[in-house]
């Protein structure tokens, strides 16, 4: 289960998000699902089409399952998807 604890270790992709802070003044208050993730961007599909956002210099404000609401600093999560899930999973095991 997805977690505001364990929320670096798992998928961002279906996630509803607010872009709270952003060196670029226009991808701030950008909001929408995210549908894809790349080392460096998201992708977030808004009202009015699709936006990507670097993830370096950004704070993302993520909603969880169960209405839990998380932020989360965009370069605490720079690393390709599948790398990050792995490498944090691997820590987590004794």
């Amino acid at each position: 289960m997805i977690t505001p604890q364990n929320i670096l270790a798992h998928e961002l992709v279906g996630l509803d998000v607010l872009v709270t802070a952003a060196s670029n003044p226009s991808h701030r208050g950008i909001s929408g699902r995210i549908v894809d993730e790349t080392k460096n961007m998201l992708v977030i599909k808004t009202a009015s089409g699709i936006s990507k956002v670097p993830k370096q210099h950004s704070i993302f404000r993520l909603a969880l399952p169960g209405n839990r609401i998380v932020e989360i600093d965009g370069s605490a999560v720079t690393l390709a998807p599948e790398k990050r899930i792995s490498l944090l999973s691997r820590k987590r095991i004794p």
